[in-house]
């Protein structure tokens, strides 16, 4: 009988809310674990350190997901891999980088780095790095960690860095576009005023 209604709850379709929203229910994906892992908790291990590491790495494609980015080592390693080729690319919480304090994302903006604001949701809580996702050898990083100073050395936080899975990363990247293609392109003026506009 659980079966029967996974299945069924598999292919069924809800509406919702006054506008008739439609959601789509769907199991989780379980893929089959590969790959090599690191686990990282703050502020015991130098999860910045071991993040900017794995940037560092990256020769093809970063793909960023930040609610809040603040920290200048990290802000300095995607210029730094921006500088090199990679193609850099981030989505952020359109609140953290409007209204927060101290975001960095204006200035990766200025930099060159393609940004685009998320908008649709209460907040954009996702905290992931994606590098070289096409390639056998990428890394998805991701946990409770924000890209701050605090996350290191003040909070309690977790970075898990998992390389080599392939089916992951493809995962991780479908899920990346799917929140660019609802987000807003993020400009900015030369005399620094942020110019929104809706891009895909």
């Amino acid at each position: 009988m659980r079966r029967l209604v996974q299945l069924l709850c598999a292919f069924l379709l809800w509406k919702v809310g006054a506008g008739g929203t439609a959601i789509e229910a769907v199991l989780a994906v379980e893929l089959p674990a590969t790959g090599r892992v690191e686990v990282l908790f703050t502020p015991w291990d130098d999860a910045e350190g071991a993040l900017i590491r794995a940037l560092d790495e990256a020769r093809q494609t970063i793909h960023v997901q930040a609610y809040l980015l603040t920290s200048r080592n990290i802000a300095r390693a995607l210029k730094a891999a921006q500088a090199r080729g990679v193609a850099v690319a981030i989505l952020a919480d359109k609140a953290m980088v409007v209204n927060g304090q101290n975001s960095l994302i204006p200035e990766l903006a200025r930099a060159g780095i393609p940004v685009w604001l998320e908008t649709r949701y209460n907040i954009a809580h996702n905290k992931i790095m994606l590098i070289d996702g096409a390639s056998p050898h990428g890394a998805v990083l991701t946990g409770s960690y924000n890209y701050t100073w605090s996350a290191q050395a003040r909070n309690a936080e977790n970075l898990l860095i998992l390389r080599d899975d392939p089916a992951l990363q493809q995962k991780f990247l479908e899920h990346w576009q799917r929140h660019r293609a609802d987000a807003e392109a993020y400009r900015v003026k030369r005399d620094s005023e942020q110019d929104i506009e809706h891009g895909h």
